[in-house]
């Protein structure tokens, strides 16, 4: 777990400094106070661009400089301690810097010490807006327990972005180059797809075996943007290249997936259920989600970060939620504006007032 958490000159916190975690941490203030920064910094200490997609500029505090820091101390159990950090240099507001035991890595490299989950009031729209967000939960996902993952869709995207600017260059394409293009799409995309297929597999498998109460019970269809086998994949992209010359993008491939959602006692699609139904759905599939980590074996710490889930469950779906995480070997941190509804775990948890970008412990 995180034992020990520091943030500088990250948003509104100057210097902040949260010590002596628990299995549960709560984070507890008003609306605006920094709670969900603490958790967006958290997040930062996996690949991506953690729970809020925000720019690296967008972060730095405003009197930082345009640079600011992120370190957390990872103990597991018979081993020494590790501290992982991130942030950026003031010269350098865009390039992200990464350590670890004071020694630069890749930001990629951080999926291989921890995997970490979020649900935030955001991810509300998860089932209404675009597939493109539904694709990054899935991704987020399958890296908690495929570390290359991220590596994979790194070359995808890149891939992507090369052939998309090639196609649209009014000049003729050279051939070869776009046959070089797309055999990394191929096997990138072939890796990614088969990942995500793979996990929906296995989380419907799991959600399966749950009651619908009292979590409404999500039931997960995988529906690829394209072929899945290398090959398959790359001569469909061959073919389409007049089609998607004149569309001036690509339109084949696993960044065209989407995953689609139903609520299973109603037979209804997510997106037409109501707020608390697709809450509800959301939890679930978080906790399924952890059921397959804690079954297969995963070793590396496992973190999860819950944004004012409280405040949108009643009682009983509550004490269902904290019943769940109890049994499960995840750090859990927990933002809500007032301790109430987290009376079940307040005697077992850690608990900080957030105020105006800083944190004392209660």
């Amino acid at each position: 777990m995180l034992d020990r958490l520091f943030l500088s000159r990250f948003r509104n916190h100057g210097e902040t400094v949260l010590s002596g975690t628990a299995q549960f941490n709560l984070l507890v203030g008003e609306n605006g106070a920094g709670k969900t920064n603490v958790l967006e910094a958290i997040s930062l200490i996996a690949p991506g661009r953690g729970l809020r997609r925000a720019g690296l500029p967008e972060i730095a505090g405003q009197d930082g400089g345009g640079g600011f820091a992120v370190s957390a101390d990872l103990c597991v159990p018979g081993a020494a301690p590790v501290r992982l950090g991130t942030g950026t240099a003031p010269e350098k507001p865009t390039r992200r810097l990464v350590q670890v035991n004071g020694a630069n890595a890749t930001a990629t490299s951080l999926a291989e010490w921890l995997s970490i989950g979020w649900l935030t009031p955001a991810m509300d729209r998860l089932f209404t807006e675009s597939a493109g967000g539904r694709r990054r939960f899935l991704d987020r996902l399958v890296l908690a327990l495929r570390p290359a993952h991220a590596g994979h869709a790194a070359r995808l995207e890149n891939a992507v972005r090369e052939r998309n600017r090639m196609l649209a260059d009014p000049r003729t394409p050279d051939p070869w180059w776009l046959d070089a293009i797309e055999l990394q799409i191929a096997e990138a995309g072939s890796a990614v797809a088969q990942a995500r297929a793979d996990l929906i597999a296995q989380l419907d498998a799991v959600l399966a075996a749950l009651p619908d109460a009292p979590f409404a019970r999500p039931a997960l269809t995988y529906r690829p943007g394209g072929p899945i086998a290398a090959e398959v994949l790359a001569e469909a992209l061959r073919e389409s290249r007049p089609r998607e010359r004149a569309a001036q993008r690509t339109l084949t491939g696993p960044h065209r997936d989407e995953l689609e959602v139903i609520m299973a006692a109603k037979n209804q699609p997510a997106a037409d259920c109501s707020t608390g139904e697709q809450k509800a759905m959301l939890i679930a599939l978080v906790l399924a989600h952890s059921h397959l980590l804690e079954s297969g074996g995963e070793t590396r710490p496992r973190l999860l970060l819950l944004d004012e889930v409280a405040a949108h469950l009643d009682p009983v779906r509550r004490e269902a939620l904290f019943d769940r995480l109890r049994t499960g070997s995840a750090q859990v941190w927990l933002t809500g504006t007032e301790t109430a509804p987290f009376g079940p775990i307040l005697e077992e948890a850690a608990v900080w007032h957030v105020r105006e970008g800083t944190a004392t412990r209660m």
